[in-house]
């Protein structure tokens, strides 16, 4: 049985085409991928420059067809490794869309994929990109959503990423909402260097998840992609599939902050998302209105839970709000009296270890990430 492959290092090169070899270091290099090139096979575990000749003082296994992280197989070269070691992470690629007989050479040689270029390119770049990032388990990913207006999901998202970040997580807290007035700002940001939803506007196909992290501003030891103070508000959604995406792979926690409408582009966000905690306040008005929101996250969403804010003056209790509403209740967050004037003061929601809104944020937390699916049940 295959092994599985090793994390980290550099992907294997095995091809004496030159035309293939200039289209894998192109693809290389769109992943920031810095390959190995061998033009012949080289000895499991060994070294071997790109002529295929001992590299004196090398690192012993660090090229070698056992130790590399990903090997590309050129079609014209399946033929010289069919006696090596099967392992996993080998790719069998080639240029001819036509050729009949590649399965079989895939077969012999223990090949995971078969990637024919042009039309593969997309997938190889994946593949070389997970090398680089490091293909770990990807971020929880938790949506915050209002049930009516003024319920108070962009503090609840606010206080979540907060306390995430301060138990020791790696956390992502993102904007969905381009008319909520920035959660830069509720973190107390606005000034803070680093990119922007709208810088993001050209992105296309796989970003970088660690370039995008760096680029992000960095408040209260988590990183917040925000909105900016400009006329722009729409970001195309292939270019928010992209960049959620690439917060997921770094890990961690990534928490959204959702707009309560759900069109195209947050339609590419809820579909991403582990779970959705839908607040709701805790009045008879605020219940029948988020009936209508919870309609349209659940066309998407595949996990919807109720956050009762306060009790219901007719009588309802968060297990009725929750029943009312078809969906699990994740909790009920009281009304922190004191808090508008602490986050009017540039104090963010959540830093109050002792509050109301912090407990709940840790509760959560504590049942999601010790949860071996990574939801709390």
């Amino acid at each position: 049985m295959a092994g599985s492959v090793p994390g980290g290092g550099r992907p294997l090169i095995i091809t004496e085409d030159p035309l293939l070899l200039d289209d894998l270091l192109r693809l290389c290099a769109a992943a920031g991928a810095d390959p190995h090139v061998h033009h012949a096979v080289p000895e499991p575990g060994g070294t071997a420059d790109a002529g295929g000749a001992a590299e004196p003082g090398g690192d012993a296994g660090s090229t070698g067809w056992e130790s590399a992280p990903l090997v590309l197989v050129g079609d014209d070269a399946a033929r010289r490794v069919r006696g090596a070691p099967r392992r996993a992470g080998v790719l069998l690629v080639g240029r001819d869309l036509d050729d009949p007989h590649v399965w079989q050479r895939a077969v012999e040689i223990g090949a995971e994929e078969v990637l024919r270029l042009p039309d593969a390119e997309s997938r190889l770049v994946d593949r070389l990109a997970d090398v680089v990032e490091g293909a770990g388990r990807p971020a929880l990913a938790v949506g915050v959503i209002g049930g009516s207006g003024g319920a108070g999901a962009s503090t609840l998202a606010c206080a979540l990423a907060v306390r995430a970040a301060r138990a020791g997580e790696r956390t992502i807290l993102i904007d969905g909402d381009p008319l909520g007035g920035g959660m830069d700002v509720l973190l107390g940001g606005e000034s803070a260097e680093g990119l922007r939803w709208p810088d993001f506007a050209a992105s296309r196909g796989r970003v970088a998840a660690g370039a995008l992290e760096e680029s992000l501003p960095e408040l209260h030891d988590l990183r917040v992609l925000s909105w900016d103070r400009g006329d722009r508000v729409v970001v195309p959604p292939a270019a928010i599939r992209s960049v959620v995406a690439a917060a997921r792979r770094r890990g961690g926690v990534v928490v959204v902050d959702l707009p309560r409408r759900v069109d195209e582009a947050v339609a590419e966000v809820l579909a991403q998302l582990d779970l959705v905690l839908m607040v709701v306040p805790g009045e008879l008005r605020s219940v029948a209105a988020a009936g209508r929101v919870a309609a349209g996250v659940r066309m998407v969403a595949r996990d919807v839970r109720v956050v009762v804010r306060g009790r219901c003056a007719g009588g309802l209790d968060p297990e009725s709000v929750a029943g009312l509403l078809g969906a699990p209740l994740a909790g009920e967050v009281p009304v922190e009296v004191g808090l508008p004037g602490r986050v009017a003061e540039g104090e963010p929601p959540g830093t109050q270890g002792r509050g109301a809104l912090a407990r709940f944020c840790d509760g959560f937390w504590q049942r999601a990430l010790g949860s071996a699916q990574g939801v709390p049940a």
